[in-house]
């Protein structure tokens, strides 16, 4: 058996030892959204470290497990901090969360993340609906011997973000008076944020926002066959378009005072979701 596919359902069996729930919906929480997990109403808890051979994150303000339980009554299955390839982890593991959430009956992934603003009309606290992305940078995630039990050599990337996922997150920003953005996000691998020079030539290629997740979640998610959508929290403006050096404290504190704007766009999305 293909060792990444073995470890892959070593995890799903801990996490059914665990517990029997099925989610329609996972959601990823970035930095500074952790405390989304507070409003759901919650079934079971596993921590990462409980699960066999699961990768565990490193960085400050992400927490460490699966939350399973109900946004209204639709089932989700919330990841209270992810892992990132700027820890040291292969990308293999980076992605694994995202396939044992598939394993477990996931049919959408909900990402969120915070990122750098590249768009010169973006301003520090704006959401951006991602509408595609950037992975040239990144380490894809399905090189390596194809696991056919997961998806086909060669996914259509086409349309990695679903239309019908984006149209219903619009609507509720509309309707519940949120500004949102829509652009491309750029995977960089981290951990040093982005020169002013790398800025200026992603704002070229029409990046805009960049971070250090995400992308190969989607990569993963994609060649599952999920559907996938994603908001990215505009937490700071990049190098070279603000004056102050870049700090992850000055990400989490933008992201948490977005946070209830936030919580109010995932919510409400998420029940739309359960309709589909």
């Amino acid at each position: 058996m293909n060792p990444v596919y073995e470890k892959l359902m070593n995890c799903v069996a801990s996490v059914r030892a665990k517990t029997d729930f099925v989610p329609k919906v996972a959601i990823v929480l970035g930095s500074g959204l952790g405390d989304y997990a507070d409003s759901i109403k919650v079934e079971c808890e596993v921590d990462y470290s409980d699960i066999e051979g699961f990768p565990v994150s490193t960085v400050v303000g992400h927490a460490g497990k699966f939350i399973f339980g109900y946004v209204d009554d639709v089932p989700v299955v919330c990841m209270k901090g992810r892992v990132h390839f700027y820890e040291g982890y292969p990308i293999s593991d980076v992605v694994l969360p995202t396939r044992l959430m598939k394993m477990l009956g996931a049919e959408i992934l909900f990402l969120t993340n915070a990122s750098g603003g590249v768009n010169p009309s973006y301003s520090a606290g704006d959401f951006m609906l991602i509408t595609d992305h950037i992975a040239t940078w990144a380490p894809n995630p399905l090189i390596g011997p194809n696991i056919d039990e997961l998806g086909l050599r060669f996914p259509d990337m086409s349309h990695i973000y679903d239309e019908d996922l984006q149209a219903i997150i619009s609507d509720v920003a509309a309707s519940e008076g949120i500004k949102l953005q829509k652009g491309i996000y750029a995977y960089l691998t981290g951990p040093s944020f982005e020169s002013p020079a790398e800025i200026r030539m992603f704002g070229k290629l029409g990046i805009d926002a960049v971070g250090m997740s995400t992308v190969v979640e989607a990569i993963a998610a994609n060649h599952m066959g999920m559907k996938i959508c994603g908001i990215s929290c505009v937490c700071n403006l990049a190098a070279g378009l603000s004056a102050n050096p870049l700090t992850h404290e000055e990400v989490q504190e933008a992201a948490a005072d977005a946070a209830p704007k936030f919580k109010t766009l995932l919510t409400e999305s998420v029940k739309k979701f359960g309709n589909l």
